[in-house]
């Protein structure tokens, strides 16, 4: 069957998918539906193909992170001579990037590139396009492992649920309450973190720190903006918030900056400098850490490609070459790990702008 034929059928079965994609929950990994195993074998000698026809879909379309993140991409596909392409919802609902997927499919894209809003409900429509013979590249947050080609991963999760507990000790003062303000409830990488942040919490060093709430702002500025409120005026004795999402930890920056307790509570997280720089200034957050956003999605298209042109298949071991970041290679489950985070203060925050 042609490429053509096969998405004709593919867009036909979605009409029956899509019925079943809106409550899937990030513990329903039975929704993940077949998953396509390449049995190609990667050339890792092969040429670049040009005019690879690479789409991104953030988590959500008007977020500046997410803005930085896919303007890398744009510039490695320019690099690359391929086809940028920028589509997603207002919103940061799994069920709204599965009508984008299917559309995405409809048009023969040859590579999605995802930040899935939930690791699983996207799943079925992802496999639908990898039967159509689209790559599909995962960044920023995984979707399910089965139903992607390879991840793009901003630092190690162990790394950054580490660095974020360790910021927060500093600014705590080794003891007293803190809480965290995450994204959405099922969003894949914030989890993963707060995992390893509870983790750390438990060792002996930490025992001082007591984590009073998980707070979710939905990475939506007002919503976090309230949550940020909430938190402070349900645990007075809060010393610091902790916001692994660039939305949550500005609104809550701006919310502490402004009120009374500009001073007595700190925040971190992870933020873009030009975000956070007037709260670093005025020293409501002292210290945050993040990697450089552009980078993700630059990295992310030239993996695209390369799948796109065969040098990989995903799989292990694997290595290819990114442009200016160098030569990359796959670890386990198809995971390819961007670098360590940064750590951003007074000191050094006006030497980036993004």
């Amino acid at each position: 069957m042609t490429r053509r034929l096969l998405a004709g059928a593919v867009s036909a079965a979605l009409v029956v998918t899509l019925a079943a994609c809106g409550g899937t929950t990030k513990n329903d990994s039975s929704s993940s539906g077949a998953a396509p195993q390449s049995t190609a074998q990667a050339d890792p000698n092969a040429a670049s193909k040009q005019g690879v026809k690479m789409a991104f879909l953030p988590k959500q379309l008007n977020n500046p992170y997410s803005d930085i993140e896919v303007g890398g991409g744009k510039v490695a596909l320019d690099e690359l001579k391929g086809e940028y392409k920028l589509v997603g919802p207002n919103d940061a609902s799994a069920s709204s990037q599965v009508s984008y997927i299917n559309t995405l499919i409809q048009q023969q894209q040859d590579v999605i590139g995802i930040a899935a809003n939930d690791p699983n409900a996207v799943c079925p429509s992802l496999n639908q396009a990898r039967s159509a013979g689209i790559k599909v590249v995962a960044f920023d947050s995984d979707a399910a492992k089965d139903c992607r080609d390879v991840f793009i991963n901003q630092a190690t999760t162990q790394g950054i649920g580490e660095q974020l507990v360790k910021m927060a000790s500093e600014l705590a003062g080794g003891s007293g309450e803190i809480a965290i303000l995450s994204a959405t409830p099922n969003a894949t990488n914030q989890n993963a973190w707060i995992d390893v942040v509870k983790q750390e919490l438990a060792k002996p060093e930490y025992a001082g720190l007591k984590l009073d709430k998980i707070a979710y702002g939905n990475d939506d500025d007002q919503k976090s903006f309230q949550e940020a409120q909430g938190l402070l005026q349900s645990f007075p004795n809060l010393k610091v918030i902790v916001s692994p999402t660039t939305v949550g930890i500005a609104a809550a920056a701006r919310y502490i900056s402004s009120s009374s307790y500009k001073g007595r509570v700190a925040v971190t997280g992870l933020g873009t400098p030009n975000q956070m720089r007037e709260y670093v200034k005025d020293g409501t957050a002292k210290e945050f850490a993040l990697w450089n956003p552009a980078d993700i999605g630059y990295l992310a298209a030239y993996a695209g490609v390369a799948l796109a042109s065969g040098q990989i298949t995903g799989a292990e071991g694997q290595k290819f070459k990114a442009g200016k970041l160098g030569e990359y290679t796959i670890g386990a489950g198809g995971e390819i790990v961007l670098g360590p985070p940064t750590v951003f203060d007074s000191k050094n925050i006006d030497q980036y702008n993004f």
